[in-house]
């Protein structure tokens, strides 16, 4: 606490008198009218604050009011019941997915283990290919060839995962003998090469286990790339034309101004990306997971969400299999959000980039 005046009052040797310091007048002012300012600017801007609402209104229902549900995973489940009014199970669910010797537990920590194997496969070989597709969008001269070969970059993204799925599906059956239909186009190419016997393209590819991992990932690098190459493409058309001039000058060739000009001007874009999707590394949607495998892939297919969804709704003992797969999702989730804040950790003390 202030309690002297010239703590806060500015001393005049001229004229022998204190009187406040300009720059902390506007400072009280600013601070004094800091709700009238904030009113302001929304009066001004009411149409932009406007467009936010329909976005609140979709957070408010879908991601902070099924939170109340989040109850379940430390209650005994009745579907008569009011959450809040359930019994008390305390941390039961979790200390049984944590033994690690019941089958429950067992496909969870399966699940578990492949939802982190099938996102750092995706991290590693999805993440890099919209960066390399805008570095190639960014050397195409043609305006209207880049336009076409960004439509048809985007376009798969705009298919529905059913859509998707199906068409991988057809590309990759099985053969059948009874009614004539061979197997797809590319277990035939694959076969045609040598890379997998007649065997495996006739049982197909989606029931082997061992090409279920490689099928999501190069159908989701198909799917996304393109889509995801928007945001790098916009940091690269915002670099100043005199950067490539000044690197021409010293000799630079174009690999040269990729690694010495582009790649350090969209770093900051790439750390900023690169933590949203560490963030939503163990975030593996059940959708396309659920419509692509069977039972005889569930050793490197299933994931947490769809042990999730297989446990707390075809389940017939509801009782205690809804509280585990709440548990199981919530474990999902928080070993996410370490993620997020561990890597945003790293970026801001390598290389002063975060996300906040």
């Amino acid at each position: 606490m202030k309690k002297l005046a010239s703590d806060y009052l500015v001393y005049d040797e001229v004229t022998g008198k204190y009187h406040e310091d300009p720059e902390q007048v506007v400072r009280d002012d600013v601070e004094k009218h800091y709700w009238l300012n904030v009113a302001r600017t929304v009066l001004k801007d009411w149409r932009l604050y406007l467009m936010l609402v329909p976005m609140l209104l979709v957070f408010l229902f879908w991601r902070y009011f099924p939170m109340y549900e989040l109850l379940g995973c430390f209650k005994i489940y009745d579907a008569n019941t009011d959450v809040a009014d359930q019994a008390y199970s305390g941390f039961t669910y979790f200390i049984e997915l944590f033994r690690g010797d019941t089958p429950i537990s067992i496909e969870f920590w399966r699940a578990f283990r492949n939802t982190f194997v099938i996102s750092f496969y995706g991290l590693l070989f999805g993440f890099p290919m919209p960066i390399i597709i805008a570095l190639f969008f960014n050397e195409i001269k043609s305006n209207i060839a880049r336009s076409v070969y960004q439509v048809l970059t985007y376009l798969p993204k705009f298919m529905s995962t059913v859509v998707m799925t199906t068409l991988i599906t057809m590309l990759v059956r099985q053969s059948s003998g009874t009614v004539g239909i061979q197997m797809g186009v590319i277990s035939n190419l694959l076969y045609q090469l040598g890379l997998i016997t007649k065997e495996v393209g006739d049982a197909g590819l989606l029931n082997n286990p061992g090409f279920f991992r490689a099928i999501y990932q190069i159908s989701g690098i198909w799917e996304t790339a393109g889509y995801d190459s928007i945001v790098f493409f916009a940091a690269i058309i915002a670099i100043s034309p005199t950067s490539y001039e000044a690197a021409q000058i010293d000799g630079a060739n174009k690999m040269a101004q990729m690694r010495y000009v582009v790649l350090p001007s969209i770093l900051s874009t790439v750390v900023i990306m690169l933590i949203t999707r560490i963030g939503s590394l163990l975030n593996v949607g059940y959708e396309k997971v659920m419509l692509l495998y069977n039972e005889s892939t569930y050793i490197t297919a299933d994931v947490v969400s769809t042990f999730a969804n297989r446990t707390g709704i075809e389940s017939t003992n509801a009782a205690v299999l809804q509280g585990i797969s709440s548990s199981a999702e919530i474990l999902n989730n928080i070993v996410g959000m370490l993620l997020v804040i561990g890597a945003n950790t790293i970026a801001r003390k390598a290389s002063d980039v975060s996300l906040y």
